[in-house]
């Protein structure tokens, strides 16, 4: 029998189930035992839940056959128990290291308590919170242990489950389960409170409490918080049938209608034109079960609050509630108006041309901020116009790169009318970064966000923790432009994860691949001539392709990591190096750096404004990057990848990754010039290592590129038809998989 039973109830947090388990099997006190209740997830979390209890016995997964919410999630998981003490963990939530082992010994000390509370603290998407609130009562706790008629402030402690280790046989003898709906551990936690003779407290944070932007149903407003009213009827229907605990009422009843007023006064719950009912049924509580004798109010506003409820109607609760909020905004100051004129007028013709129907054929794309027809958008755009030519496209286009659009292309030049007229009337948004926060996406529009590749580096909320990387980017205003997606595009299960974390907002991910590698996915063996050809590179020559990304730990984002000419020599006669800049590098500093001379004196050549990067791909028969997302499109081809990571600390300190790229590499890794060289001239860049290296990163990283990509958000998302799944989308590696092809033979060093 272990000591511990941690229940964890899964639903939806793919994003974070890992980081939770982790926590939990990571502790140093190792008697316990996870049970991991599985609540009919619809995403990866039953797969990554199964993953966990394959490697650690520790670990028992319980597969709900149907969802039935996180209370009777945990009721579930209870019947499994067979610790000596329960706890609840929430599956967005982690441990900190060390809280098992100090639980442990508080136990020992305490001679086995029935409840043991611990501190938490709240980890906001944006950072992570300051002491809570419960710290000074566990502190004045002490070493001993008291029931709450002794110590009654020690109802104010947060009313969570996952605060506390129960003795299982203390939970099961008083028959505590968790009801359906909403604030569920309310119920439970008055009442364990309230029966328990011996409580001890841990003046230590156990829990890192995750506060999701978005995701969580208690800041999710609609009538779902309602449920309240029930949850304490059925607290007080025990209460009431206790003469033993006729003590606790007064306590209880004050409690309660503290929370109800909370819930009352918080946006992100009740809605304003639910908060009459609400407040009524508030007074229909407090006129069921106000204590014969009273009960204590409470200081300041709570208190007030609790005595208008005797008297007062609604209405007057508001004028009094509106007035506080005016002297409180009045006191702050006033704010500043930030808006220019300019800004103004587009936004009234914006909301004019709103008022116009939504045009069911009409869909606006961009790519890299209006910098042409490009990447993932510009795949959709062609193969809408092949099977759905009834969809008009058009492109917002920077007016500087007009000239480069292909013939025919239908545009318009951000902030011009026409402008304002398409974005308000198109019923589908498709772009590979943000559109303008001015635009107010309205109902019926289908915003996809197609992203710019795998992502290695961190982005957009996890940059947080990198406030070097993030240096002129705003995070909250990214996520609130974000809110707007409908629909995330993505190749693989770890981009999945990826942007769900990096992005947390309300948006459906779609298994579709990269539609910009569709071209790479069927590419033929002749796929790159024409490229070749275009950029001259001589016939026969094996293209060696260096792509290097931008640093954040440098001034400008370009560092020299390797001697270009020096590589292009020691790569000897019969290869030619081909080098393409970083996007945000190319009218930067890094043009400055020597490469334009090298690129007219024949050294190399400079692929860096070649407008498709597809057909650079294409035409290099080896790749060299450090940590460019192009590694995760190449390795669609099948050809060798070789990462130069001499300063892989630098970059992880400075912008962080996802995970180890020097531990998990598409092909050989060189740590400093001297190795990359030796790497070509032994031949060893192409050998069977690099291969096999190569076919477990195309395994996790291509998982749904099938050629298709394009076709299927095409179908799905503008025909509205049904497409199956690309063959990873069942099991990595699945049976049906398309390869890609290898690199074409003329151009092999053997």
């Amino acid at each position: 029998m272990p000591r511990f039973s941690i229940i964890v109830p899964v639903f939806k947090v793919q994003g974070f189930l890992r980081e939770c388990l982790d926590s939990v099997l990571g502790q140093s006190y190792p008697d316990f035992e996870v049970i991991a209740v599985d609540d009919r997830s619809p995403d990866s979390c039953p797969a990554i839940l199964d993953g966990y209890a394959g490697r650690d016995a520790r670990v028992r997964v319980l597969h709900l056959p149907e969802n039935v919410g996180l209370g009777r999630a945990r009721n579930a998981g209870l019947e499994q128990a067979s610790g000596d003490y329960v706890l609840f963990l929430d599956s967005d939530d982690c441990y900190t290291p060390g809280l098992l082992a100090a639980v442990a010994a508080r136990l020992e000390a305490g001679d086995d308590p029935d409840i043991v509370v611990f501190d938490h603290v709240r980890t906001h998407w944006w950072g992570r919170g300051g002491r809570s609130t419960a710290a000074d009562l566990l502190a004045a706790a002490g070493t001993g242990t008291f029931s709450v008629r002794e110590k009654p402030e020690y109802l104010h402690l947060f009313l969570v489950a996952w605060n506390k280790a129960y003795r299982r046989d203390f939970f099961l003898k008083h028959g505590l389960r968790y009801a359906p709906g909403l604030y569920e551990d309310a119920p439970v936690t008055y009442r364990s409170m309230v029966l328990a003779d011996r409580v001890a407290c841990l003046e230590r944070i156990g829990v890192e409490y995750r506060q999701r932007r978005q995701g969580a149903i208690t800041r999710t407003p609609g009538r779902r918080h309602f449920d309240i009213f029930p949850q304490y009827e059925g607290l007080f229907r025990f209460v009431e049938a206790r003469p033993d605990l006729e003590w606790a009422r007064p306590l209880l009843f004050e409690r309660a209608l503290d929370h109800m007023l909370f819930v009352l006064a918080r946006e992100d719950r009740v809605r304003p034109a639910d908060r009459p009912d609400f407040y009524r049924e508030i007074r229909s509580f407090h006129t069921r079960h106000v204590p014969e004798g009273g009960f204590a109010l409470p200081d300041g506003w709570r208190g007030q609050e609790m005595r208008l409820l005797a008297t007062a109607p609604y209405a007057s609760y508001a004028v009094a509630r509106g007035l506080r909020e005016v002297r409180r905004v009045a006191g702050a100051g006033k704010r500043r108006v930030t808006r220019a004129a300019s800004q103004r007028a587009q936004r009234a013709w914006y909301a004019v041309r709103s008022r116009l129907p939504l045009d069911p054929d009409l869909a606006v794309y961009s790519a890299f901020s209006h910098r042409g027809v490009l990447g993932d958008p510009a795949a959709i755009h062609a193969k809408a116009g092949e099977i759905a030519p009834h969809i008009k496209g058009v492109w917002v286009v920077q007016e500087d790169a007009v000239d480069t659009l292909p013939p025919g292309t239908d545009f318009v030049v951000p902030g011009s009318r026409r402008y304002h007229e398409v974005m308000a009337r198109a019923t589908y948004w498709v772009n590979n970064v943000n559109w303008p926060g001015t635009l107010a996406k309205r109902p019926g529009t289908v915003h996809v966000q197609t992203h710019q590749g795998t992502p290695l580096k961190y982005m957009a909320a996890d940059l947080l923790t990198k406030p070097g990387a993030r240096h002129g980017f705003d995070v909250p205003k990214m996520l609130w432009r974000a809110d707007r997606w409908d629909y995330s595009l993505v190749a693989n299960r770890h981009s999945e994860l990826a942007w769900e974390r990096a992005y947390p907002c309300h948006f459906t991910s779609l298994r579709t691949g990269s539609p910009r590698n569709d071209v790479l996915v069927n590419a033929g063996p002749q796929a790159g001539e024409a490229a070749r050809a275009r950029l001259g590179v001589p016939a026969g020559d094996t293209v060696v392709l260096y792509a290097p990304t931008r640093r954040e730990y440098r001034r400008g984002g370009h560092v020299d990591r390797i001697d270009l000419a020096r590589f292009a020599r020691d790569l000897g006669p019969g290869h030619t190096l081909v080098v393409r800049l970083h996007p945000s590098l190319a009218q930067g500093t890094a043009r400055g750096t020597g490469l334009a001379d090298l690129h007219r004196r024949g050294v190399l050549i400079d692929a860096t404004d070649e407008p498709r990067v597809e057909d650079v791909l294409l035409a290099a028969d080896v790749l060299v990057t450090d940590y460019s997302a192009l590694m995760f499109d190449y390795a669609n081809l099948d050809r060798p990848i070789v990462i130069h990571a001499d300063d892989w600390g630098a970059y992880v300190a400075s912008r962080g990754a996802y995970f180890d790229i020097t531990a998990d590499a598409p092909g050989h890794v060189s740590r400093s010039y001297r190795e990359l060289a030796w790497l070509f001239a032994s031949g060893t860049w192409q050998d069977g290592e690099s291969a096999r290296l190569r076919a477990g990163f195309r395994e996790r990283f291509c998982e749904f590129d099938d050629g298709l990509a394009a076709e299927r958000v095409v179908r799905t998302l503008m025909l509205g038809e049904r497409m199956p799944e690309p063959p990873g989308g069942v099991e990595p590696g699945g049976v049906g998989r398309v390869p890609a092809p290898a690199a074409p033979g003329a151009h092999s060093m053997r």
